[in-house]
């Protein structure tokens, strides 16, 4: 076995969670498929270029696409995910790069969530993590993006209670008010503008060091460190696959 492909255990809790009802022909193997979709997006190579050995490369990509307009991988990461019981959490954002491959423009692509910004085309990876690093909910918008909205978007999949770890770019009225709602205490550095104090831990506050772990975990994987995928759906299912395999791997 490949270090980049599933692991036994990994496996046993994926295997269970994939549509089950064939019709017709017995499809290619599940697990040589994601094993090749994994090769795909460790290497950042395209889809032609992937082995044989994981079948044909057109199954690959369509069953890829299949299931993540399914839902496949949302059910993946929401049920790997349903596991945290914790009482902090965490939110931030990393910028990748787009490949020219991946900023290829065709007629009807309205929101590709890709924006110029000082790295020039990019795209933003914003995340909710729990405190060991493992993500609760994903999502994109375009690099020049600013980072409160996206932050309001996420305290939405907040849990009730606990704690909330985020850089001073959360600092607005609106997110504090907003986990004040969800009985949560924002730990979050006031910017030198407030003219208000409030009560904040630095102790608490250097624990964020986990959310930046997570975003290294999932830039090892050369597909997600720059985004070569032209839509933004199929690139963010396969954040969301990888980040099922932090779950089951911390």
């Amino acid at each position: 076995m490949r270090r980049h492909e599933l692991t036994d255990e990994e496996w046993a809790v994926i295997a269970p969670l994939l549509p089950n009802k064939v019709r017709g022909v017995a499809r290619v193997d599940d697990r040589r498929v994601i094993n090749g979709i994994l090769w795909r997006f460790r290497t950042g190579a395209p889809w032609r270029d992937v082995p044989e050995r994981y079948g044909p490369r057109t199954t690959l990509y369509n069953r890829f696409v299949r299931w993540r307009a399914a839902g496949v991988w949302d059910r993946l990461l929401e049920a790997v995910s349903a596991a945290y019981d914790g009482d902090i959490v965490m939110i931030d954002y990393s910028c990748v790069r787009v490949h020219q491959h991946g900023a290829a423009i065709k007629k009807g692509d309205d929101d590709r969530c890709m924006g110029r910004s000082r790295g020039g085309l990019t795209t933003k990876i914003h995340a909710l993590v729990d405190a060991e690093g493992r993500p609760i909910h994903l999502l994109l918008t375009v690099g020049q993006a600013g980072d409160a909205p996206a932050g309001r978007e996420l305290l939405a999949h907040l849990p009730q209670g606990g704690i909330l770890l985020a850089d001073k770019a959360y600092d607005t009225d609106a997110i504090r008010a907003e986990t004040a709602e969800r009985g949560t205490f924002a730990n979050v550095p006031a910017r030198v503008i407030r003219k208000r104090t409030f009560a904040f831990s630095p102790w608490l506050y250097r624990q964020r060091n986990q959310i930046e772990r997570f975003f290294n975990r999932i830039k090892q994987m050369r597909g997600l460190a720059t985004r070569y995928d032209r839509r933004p759906d199929n690139f963010l299912a396969a954040l969301k696959l990888a980040a099922t395999r932090i779950w089951i791997n911390p």
